[in-house]
């Protein structure tokens, strides 16, 4: 990672197996995650591979949502699945969550 950055932030998770994981620099001081996103931390494991660490937005606060320790050089690969399934989940949540919002407020009508 270069200087100055506290992670990756994970735009867009590819569907496909051998798909990209489309990332944008966070740089140090940047504030929490918003909701459902992704941060990424990658740094040289102590005697072979990557220690990454993936870190989840929630509606107040960051947490560990995965650590994938001496990792091998295509840890991509190996974190994809992790983030996309993830990824679906906090959609369906927003989505679930939209429509209770919505029934609360037609209950009130």
């Amino acid at each position: 990672m270069p200087p100055g950055v506290r992670g990756a932030l994970v735009q867009r998770v590819s569907a496909l197996p051998e798909g990209p994981l489309d990332i944008s620099w966070l740089p140090t001081g940047t504030p929490e995650l918003p909701l459902g996103r992704f941060r990424l931390h990658w740094e040289p494991a102590s005697h072979a591979g990557w220690d990454v660490t993936a870190h989840l937005g929630l509606a107040t606060t960051e947490v560990l949502l995965a650590s994938w320790p001496a990792a091998p050089d295509d840890w991509p690969r190996l974190v994809r699945p992790t983030l996309h399934e993830v990824t679906g989940l906090c959609s369906a949540l927003a989505v679930a969550t939209s429509a209770l919002d919505l029934s609360n407020r037609l209950a009130e009508v």
